[in-house]
């Protein structure tokens, strides 16, 4: 017999002395507080719970800020690049035409910025409010640290 299998038999008999009883069950659930009704009612919650929901319009002030690092980010990388570029330096992530295609660059850049903004938006309607700002941290950072390098190569040629 499969492991599988068998570990599915077992737990379908642990389970029939419960269903066994029968109106039992059903009495108690009719006279106890469900744990689903619980967990969705958030008036049940004391008001410092750690796990209850922040509510937050999407944009607010912090996320302003962060989206507005986001793209300042993107900007200082921007121009970076093509001062790397200038200096004979070889970019890695992109091939050099599409960096030297100043148009197509922007466009990329600026498409980083609104597919970080819409990370956060996803992350915002999921409830995970941590990743949502974290989303944009993290990306404010590498885009920072990663302009910071190209202005700190030495010159190609």
């Amino acid at each position: 017999m499969r492991p599988y299998i068998c570990w599915t038999a077992i737990l379908v008999v642990a389970a029939i002395p419960g269903a066994a009883q029968g109106q039992n069950l059903h009495e108690a659930a009719l006279t106890k507080p469900s744990l689903l009704s619980f967990a969705t009612d958030s008036s049940s919650f004391p008001a410092n719970y750690s796990y209850r929901r922040e509510e937050h319009r999407f944009w607010d002030r912090e996320n302003d800020w962060l989206f507005a690092g986001v793209a300042a980010s993107r900007t200082l990388d921007y121009f970076s690049t093509l001062n790397m570029r200038r200096r004979g330096r070889q970019e890695i992530f992109l091939n050099n035409e599409t960096v030297d295609n100043h148009a197509e660059f922007a466009v990329i850049e600026a498409a980083a910025t609104g597919v970080s903004i819409g990370a956060s938006y996803i992350f915002h309607r999921t409830g995970h409010h941590k990743l949502e700002r974290w989303t944009s941290i993290v990306h404010f950072g590498l885009a920072t640290t990663g302009a910071v390098r190209n202005y700190c190569l030495k010159t190609a040629h």
